[in-house]
């Protein structure tokens, strides 16, 4: 049996009470991402029963199968194919949120392009997982804005970086924090301006310094040059 992240499942181990038991340890275990041998008695004779009364035991194997990495990208323009473009390439899953259906229609192909949700709403919803990022790029600084208060409210994003000038950047912070929709300790978590900086200028070199920096930050790298010097050698 399959279980998601979210709880729903592919195939059965045998319904009723103990099939949801399993269902809970297995979405608990996403996290650890370690296997678990467990068995569950089917009878009231037992510590551990939980009121089954067929008879005898039942042993499952939990094996947590590690979470693509994933990548959501608010804003759907020239940066934002790049970024998803090189992503893909990384192996990773890509989603654009845009609520321009025909800038969608046309965008490059990714793993999901959501147009009926605005980016606040959509960030709410989505259920976080452990090594999954939040690139903020959208067309104005108002619709930044809205989804960047909507992701510092949840701890759980490993990566959150808005575009944008240190002027724009200092705007939007202000307000946020003016406006009550976040506090300065919590926009010590956001990258911004986003990326490394490598002096990048045209999109596809943006998308080198942005993809490099969640990379650094997600997988705990130092981002130091791996040259060798005279010393080392």
């Amino acid at each position: 049996m399959l279980v998601f992240a979210e709880g729903h499942t592919v195939g059965t181990i045998g319904g009723g009470r103990f099939e949801s038991l399993a269902i809970e340890q297995a979405v608990s275990l996403l996290d650890s991402e370690l296997p678990l041998l467990k068995t569950y008695p089917l009878h009231e004779n037992d510590e551990q029963s939980f009121g089954a009364i067929c008879g005898g035991e039942s042993t499952v194997l939990f094996e947590p199968i590690a979470p693509t990495q994933r990548l959501i990208i608010v804003g759907a323009g020239h940066c934002s194919q790049a970024i998803a473009q090189l992503a893909l390439q990384c192996g990773w899953h890509v989603t654009v949120v845009d609520d321009r259906a025909d800038l969608l229609a046309d965008y490059p192909p990714v793993q999901q392009r959501v147009s009926d949700q605005a980016p606040p709403k959509f960030i709410e919803q989505h259920s976080w997982r452990p090594r999954q990022a939040l690139v903020i790029v959208s067309r104005n600084h108002e619709i930044d804005r809205l989804a960047l208060a909507a992701a510092v409210q949840i701890g759980a994003i490993a990566y959150i970086g808005m575009i944008g000038s240190q002027r724009k950047v200092r705007q939007v912070f202000a307000r946020l924090v003016a406006d009550g929709m976040g506090t300065a300790e919590q926009l010590e978590r956001v990258f911004a301006p986003i990326g490394l900086d490598i002096a990048a200028d045209s999109p596809a070199e943006i998308a080198i310094s942005v993809i490099a920096q969640i990379l650094q930050v997600i997988r705990g790298a130092s981002g130091q040059h791996l040259r060798l010097r005279a010393s080392d050698q």
